[in-house]
């Protein structure tokens, strides 16, 4: 999982502005480090996906059948099949949730900072689905092992495209599930 941040962050959630954010940015920059991973259990209830445009450089499983990393630019290569993004988090989560969104097939993880402009264009506005998860996720460190600490604020999984939506509805995550 890349990640959210207060700053810029890389596609693989690296702060680019020193702080730390990455995709823990959801995790205090005194952690220490910047990537953190999406917890295995999420990515096992959606099922499969083709691609990981946004993919960390270092995971103990696999996002999709195919990743990119920051090394590969996921945002210029071409997307293909079912799509899952962890976006950088931050201000750069914009341009992933966009690309998402026209390429209609695939499911995000990202904050759920429903105020945000972001928000605003990229999800109420484009979003076939939505699943506003009960409580706070662990994410992983890269070696696997769970955090100790919470993400710090809520998430929410996006589905683009009514495939992504159905599986939403059905995973059995637990959350709420709306189609805006």
């Amino acid at each position: 999982m890349t990640g959210h941040s207060q700053g810029g962050a890389d596609a693989a959630g690296r702060s680019t502005d020193g702080h730390g954010g990455g995709i823990g940015g959801h995790h205090s920059p005194r952690m220490g480090k910047d990537e953190w991973l999406t917890p295995p259990h999420i990515l096992y209830a959606l099922g499969s996906f083709d691609l990981d445009p946004c993919a960390p450089i270092v995971r103990p499983w696999p996002t999709a059948d195919e990743h990119y990393t920051i090394a590969d630019n996921g945002l210029l290569k071409p997307w293909h099949g079912r799509v899952w993004c962890n976006p950088p988090y931050g201000t750069e989560a914009e341009k992933w949730l966009a690309r998402l969104a026209d390429h209609g097939r695939g499911t995000a993880l990202i904050y759920a900072r429903t105020e945000t402009d972001t928000f605003f264009t990229q999800v109420w506005e484009k979003a076939t689905a939505l699943l506003f998860l009960r409580g706070r996720l662990f994410f992983h460190h890269v070696n696997g092992k769970r955090a100790a600490h919470n993400s710090g604020g809520p998430s929410v999984l996006i589905a683009y495209g009514k495939q992504d939506a159905n599986i939403l509805g059905k995973c059995g995550i637990p959350g709420r599930y709306i189609e805006p």
